[in-house]
């Protein structure tokens, strides 16, 4: 995080970081739920150093619309999620 960016900036970052991370982890699938894990920790590890206010809010506005976009995807994997069988 640069320098620059205000206390109030840098909690609603680490806060968004957190809920999709945590989000993430919600997936039924171990494959969805790695992939998702390991592309949010590495799109904040790329952004990271990113000082520019505007394209700051930018960001925070994709990765909130990115935890929508999971928060849904974990819905339907649940409501769709097959019914392991034990066949003896």
């Amino acid at each position: 995080m640069s320098i620059n960016m205000s206390a109030s900036t840098r909690s609603q970052v680490i806060s968004l970081y957190k809920l999709l991370l945590t989000e993430s982890k919600k997936f039924p699938s171990y494959n969805y739920r790695n992939y998702a894990v390991r592309r949010v920790r590495d799109a904040f590890r790329a952004n990271r150093t990113i000082g520019d206010p505007t394209t700051v809010e930018r960001l925070i506005t994709e990765g909130q619309q990115t935890l929508a976009l999971i928060q849904r995807q974990v819905s339907i994997g649940r409501m769709f999620a097959s019914q392991k069988t034990v066949v003896g």
